[in-house]
């Protein structure tokens, strides 16, 4: 695996940008210089993020986003698998 995160991704298992394996690394985003916990997808060519608002849910039960455009910064929050090893090593 690569040490750039996709230029998109989504927590949406519906969205054609949803990827588990990464998702599972943990990604941190930094909007307008601020790290967020709340993003439910991003686009860093794009400049924008997704977020939840608040409570409100649609009828199917998943949550109304938000977007809000700005510059964003996405990064790995832990080495994949094959990388912690090398690491040790050298």
């Amino acid at each position: 695996m690569t040490d750039t995160p996709p230029d998109r991704l989504s927590i949406d298992p519906d969205s054609p940008y949803f990827d588990q394996p990464l998702l599972e690394r943990g990604i941190g985003i930094r909007f307008k210089g601020v790290e967020r916990k709340d993003v439910e997808e991003y686009s860093i060519s794009e400049n924008w993020v997704r977020v939840a608002l608040g409570k409100k849910v649609d009828r199917r039960g998943r949550p109304l986003t938000i977007k809000l455009s700005g510059p964003v910064e996405a990064w790995f929050q832990r080495p994949a698998e094959g990388d912690e090893g090398a690491s040790a090593e050298g």
